[in-house]
């Protein structure tokens, strides 16, 4: 067991990972639920290329999306110098700035599965809503939204797993900074690095357990839920 401050240390770093994965969950719903009903509906050409600008981080390192995104957000980038002048300050080493990096990130995991969710609806429930005199916007909320209901709870779920599980790319934006960007992926390889095998040990073996309790509950709670779905 590890002694009380890094026992302290470990419960700041368990508390800051949930907030980030929790934080970046929602906003993905809410990004990426009207990015996937685009692309679940569009016959336009751009459906490619957004496709596979949103799927880009299941192949590219997250070091990689870690640099640009530090070279974007930093005081030579667009969006750093945008932030600056409307006085938020610069986001890479911020709370902040490990959620814009995670919602990058984790994007495939939420929208992927959400637009499999809306493709499986096919056109014939839209159309009927339709013709009872019902709006697109009601129809989507009314009956597009309830029947992908499998689809949010997958994405969810992933969206969560996989914001927990981060190491690159928040190491590169947000570094190490205990009670503000050091999360428990971080704080595994600190402890690893120090040759603190026993809280290393401890928090790891945590990781395994969260990760089956995540895909058991992805599925039994869900079975379906799991068909095309993204993956490393």
């Amino acid at each position: 067991m590890p002694s009380l401050p890094n026992f302290a240390a470990d419960l700041g770093a368990i508390w800051l990972t949930l907030k980030l994965a929790t934080v970046t969950t929602a906003l993905l719903l809410l990004i990426g639920t009207p990015i996937a009903w685009w692309l679940a509906r569009t016959r336009s050409w751009w459906k490619g290329p957004v496709g596979a600008v949103v799927a880009l981080p299941i192949v590219l390192p997250p070091t990689v999306i870690g640099f640009y995104l530090l070279l974007v957000m930093g005081p030579e980038g667009a969006v750093g110098r945008f932030t600056e002048w409307a006085g938020i300050g610069l986001l890479p080493f911020t709370f902040w700035g490990l959620v814009v990096a995670s919602v990058f990130y984790s994007m495939p995991f939420v929208v992927q599965p959400i637009q499999n969710a809306f493709e499986a609806i096919g056109d014939r429930p839209l159309e009927a809503a339709a013709t009872l005199r019902a709006s697109p916007l009601d129809a989507f909320f009314s009956v597009a939204l309830p029947l992908a209901k499998p689809g949010f709870i997958t994405a969810s779920i992933l969206g969560f797993a996989h914001t927990v599980g981060e190491f690159g790319v928040v190491l590169m934006i947000g570094g190490n900074i205990p009670d503000k960007t050091r999360v428990v992926s971080v704080l595994i390889y600190d402890h690893v690095e120090a040759l603190e095998y026993a809280q290393a040990h401890w928090l790891a073996g945590g990781m395994v357990a969260f990760s089956f309790l995540v895909l058991l509950a992805l599925y039994t709670l869900n079975p379906s839920g799991r068909k095309g779905t993204a993956s490393r």
